[in-house]
Protein backbone atom coordinates (compact mmCIF):
# COMPACT_ATOMS: atom_id res chain seq x y z
CA UNK A 1 0.00 0.00 0.00
CA UNK A 2 2.37 2.30 0.74
CA UNK A 3 4.27 2.33 -2.21
CA UNK A 4 0.84 3.48 -4.35
CA UNK A 5 0.38 6.20 -1.82
CA UNK A 6 -0.63 9.78 -3.50
CA UNK A 7 0.01 8.17 -6.96
CA UNK A 8 -2.17 6.63 -9.49
CA UNK A 9 -1.11 3.33 -9.06
CA UNK A 10 -0.11 0.78 -12.57
CA UNK A 11 -2.81 0.05 -14.42
CA UNK A 12 -4.24 -3.34 -13.63
CA UNK A 13 -6.90 -3.86 -16.02
CA UNK A 14 -9.86 -1.69 -16.36
CA UNK A 15 -10.22 -0.85 -12.51
CA UNK A 16 -7.87 1.35 -10.40
CA UNK A 17 -7.76 2.55 -7.14
CA UNK A 18 -6.14 5.84 -6.18
CA UNK A 19 -4.54 6.49 -2.50
CA UNK A 20 -4.16 9.42 -1.05
CA UNK A 21 -7.11 10.58 0.86
CA UNK A 22 -10.39 12.40 1.73
CA UNK A 23 -7.98 15.94 1.68
CA UNK A 24 -7.22 15.53 -2.30
CA UNK A 25 -10.88 15.43 -3.07
CA UNK A 26 -11.80 18.15 -0.94
CA UNK A 27 -8.91 20.27 -2.89
CA UNK A 28 -10.05 19.26 -6.59
CA UNK A 29 -13.60 19.83 -5.20
CA UNK A 30 -13.22 23.17 -4.34
CA UNK A 31 -11.23 23.78 -6.71
CA UNK A 32 -14.12 22.91 -9.37
CA UNK A 33 -15.91 24.53 -7.34
CA UNK A 34 -13.92 28.16 -7.70
CA UNK A 35 -13.72 28.15 -11.58
CA UNK A 36 -17.18 27.11 -11.69
CA UNK A 37 -18.02 30.30 -9.65
CA UNK A 38 -16.10 32.21 -11.67
CA UNK A 39 -17.15 31.47 -14.61
CA UNK A 40 -20.95 31.96 -13.21
CA UNK A 41 -19.67 35.49 -12.41
CA UNK A 42 -18.14 36.11 -15.70
CA UNK A 43 -21.69 34.91 -16.97
CA UNK A 44 -23.97 37.45 -14.76
CA UNK A 45 -21.64 40.36 -15.49
CA UNK A 46 -22.43 39.79 -19.34
CA UNK A 47 -25.82 39.26 -19.11
CA UNK A 48 -26.11 41.85 -16.73
CA UNK A 49 -23.94 44.15 -19.20
CA UNK A 50 -25.82 43.45 -21.82
CA UNK A 51 -29.51 44.07 -19.62
CA UNK A 52 -28.50 47.22 -17.91
CA UNK A 53 -26.12 48.85 -21.13
CA UNK A 54 -23.56 50.00 -18.73
CA UNK A 55 -20.02 48.59 -17.54
CA UNK A 56 -20.05 49.79 -14.23
CA UNK A 57 -23.41 49.24 -13.59
CA UNK A 58 -23.01 44.98 -13.16
CA UNK A 59 -19.90 45.66 -10.73
CA UNK A 60 -22.12 47.62 -8.39
CA UNK A 61 -24.66 44.38 -8.77
CA UNK A 62 -21.98 42.49 -7.55
CA UNK A 63 -20.64 43.99 -4.87
CA UNK A 64 -22.03 42.57 -2.54
CA UNK A 65 -21.16 38.99 -3.13
CA UNK A 66 -18.30 39.54 -0.49
CA UNK A 67 -20.54 40.75 1.71
CA UNK A 68 -21.78 37.33 2.17
CA UNK A 69 -18.57 36.37 3.90
CA UNK A 70 -19.29 38.56 6.68
CA UNK A 71 -21.65 36.39 7.88
CA UNK A 72 -20.62 32.93 6.94
CA UNK A 73 -17.28 32.96 8.34
CA UNK A 74 -17.92 33.66 11.22
CA UNK A 75 -21.04 31.50 11.19
CA UNK A 76 -18.96 28.62 10.55
CA UNK A 77 -16.87 29.33 13.45
CA UNK A 78 -19.91 29.50 16.02
CA UNK A 79 -21.36 26.66 15.46
CA UNK A 80 -17.91 24.49 15.06
CA UNK A 81 -18.63 23.31 11.48
CA UNK A 82 -15.52 23.21 8.89
CA UNK A 83 -16.32 25.13 5.76
CA UNK A 84 -16.77 22.05 3.48
CA UNK A 85 -18.24 21.94 -0.39
CA UNK A 86 -21.54 21.91 0.88
CA UNK A 87 -21.12 25.25 2.22
CA UNK A 88 -19.01 26.68 -0.74
CA UNK A 89 -21.88 25.32 -3.16
CA UNK A 90 -24.63 27.28 -0.13
CA UNK A 91 -22.12 29.89 -0.59
CA UNK A 92 -22.53 29.87 -4.42
CA UNK A 93 -26.38 29.81 -4.27
CA UNK A 94 -26.23 32.55 -1.62
CA UNK A 95 -24.69 34.86 -4.10
CA UNK A 96 -27.31 34.24 -6.74
CA UNK A 97 -30.07 35.46 -4.51
CA UNK A 98 -27.97 38.58 -3.55
CA UNK A 99 -27.42 39.19 -7.22
CA UNK A 100 -30.95 38.85 -8.25
CA UNK A 101 -31.93 41.72 -5.24
CA UNK A 102 -29.57 43.70 -6.16
CA UNK A 103 -30.79 43.61 -9.90
CA UNK A 104 -34.28 44.12 -8.81
CA UNK A 105 -32.99 47.82 -6.43
CA UNK A 106 -30.96 48.66 -9.30
CA UNK A 107 -33.52 48.31 -11.85
CA UNK A 108 -35.82 50.42 -9.16
CA UNK A 109 -33.85 53.24 -9.03
CA UNK A 110 -33.73 53.45 -12.63
CA UNK A 111 -37.64 53.27 -12.83
CA UNK A 112 -37.52 56.30 -10.82
CA UNK A 113 -35.02 57.99 -12.18
CA UNK A 114 -37.63 57.47 -15.38
CA UNK A 115 -40.11 58.60 -13.58
CA UNK A 116 -38.81 61.75 -12.96
CA UNK A 117 -36.97 61.64 -9.35
CA UNK A 118 -33.54 63.10 -8.79
CA UNK A 119 -30.70 60.32 -8.07
CA UNK A 120 -30.65 60.83 -4.61
CA UNK A 121 -34.58 60.57 -4.38
CA UNK A 122 -34.48 57.24 -6.44
CA UNK A 123 -31.47 55.63 -4.51
CA UNK A 124 -32.97 56.32 -1.08
CA UNK A 125 -36.63 55.37 -2.24
CA UNK A 126 -35.62 52.13 -3.72
CA UNK A 127 -33.36 51.33 -0.65
CA UNK A 128 -36.68 51.46 1.23
CA UNK A 129 -39.35 50.28 -0.79
CA UNK A 130 -37.55 47.10 -1.89
CA UNK A 131 -36.17 46.71 1.81
CA UNK A 132 -39.25 44.65 2.42
CA UNK A 133 -38.91 42.15 -0.67
CA UNK A 134 -35.06 41.53 -0.18
CA UNK A 135 -35.82 41.13 3.91
CA UNK A 136 -38.82 38.86 3.21
CA UNK A 137 -36.30 36.52 0.63
CA UNK A 138 -34.05 36.61 3.26
CA UNK A 139 -36.11 35.31 5.97
CA UNK A 140 -37.77 32.62 3.70
CA UNK A 141 -34.39 31.13 3.01
CA UNK A 142 -33.54 31.20 6.87
CA UNK A 143 -36.65 29.72 7.37
CA UNK A 144 -36.50 26.76 4.84
CA UNK A 145 -32.10 26.54 5.42
CA UNK A 146 -33.05 25.67 9.08
CA UNK A 147 -34.64 22.26 8.13
CA UNK A 148 -31.18 20.83 7.14
CA UNK A 149 -29.31 22.94 9.59
CA UNK A 150 -28.53 19.76 12.26
CA UNK A 151 -28.04 17.54 9.21
CA UNK A 152 -24.13 16.74 9.04
CA UNK A 153 -23.63 16.87 5.27
CA UNK A 154 -25.69 19.39 4.62
CA UNK A 155 -25.31 21.26 7.71
CA UNK A 156 -22.34 23.72 5.89
CA UNK A 157 -25.00 24.45 3.19
CA UNK A 158 -27.41 25.57 5.71
CA UNK A 159 -24.79 27.96 7.97
CA UNK A 160 -23.56 29.37 4.21
CA UNK A 161 -27.15 30.37 3.45
CA UNK A 162 -28.71 31.53 6.09
CA UNK A 163 -25.46 33.72 7.62
CA UNK A 164 -24.94 34.92 4.26
CA UNK A 165 -28.32 35.95 3.38
CA UNK A 166 -28.57 37.64 6.70
CA UNK A 167 -25.51 39.61 6.42
CA UNK A 168 -25.68 40.66 2.75
CA UNK A 169 -29.55 41.55 2.98
CA UNK A 170 -28.21 44.04 5.80
CA UNK A 171 -24.96 45.46 4.00
CA UNK A 172 -26.15 45.22 0.56
CA UNK A 173 -29.30 47.55 1.60
CA UNK A 174 -26.51 50.49 1.95
CA UNK A 175 -24.11 49.39 -0.23
CA UNK A 176 -26.28 48.91 -3.61
CA UNK A 177 -27.29 52.11 -3.30
CA UNK A 178 -24.77 53.97 -2.29
CA UNK A 179 -22.47 52.16 -4.52
CA UNK A 180 -24.96 52.90 -7.30
CA UNK A 181 -24.99 56.84 -6.31
CA UNK A 182 -21.44 57.32 -6.29
CA UNK A 183 -21.30 55.27 -9.70
CA UNK A 184 -23.80 57.51 -11.27
CA UNK A 185 -22.87 60.90 -9.72
CA UNK A 186 -21.81 63.29 -12.36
Amino acid sequence: VAQFNAIQPPETGKLAMKWDGEWHITIEVFRDLGIAFAAVLILIYVLVVGWFQSFKTPLVIMAPIPLTLVGVLPAHWLMGAFFTATSMIGFIAGAGIIVRNSIILVDFIQLRRAQGMSLEEAVVDAGAVRFRPMLLTAAAVVVVAGVILFDPIFQGLAISLMAGEVASTLLSRMAVPVLYYWSEKK
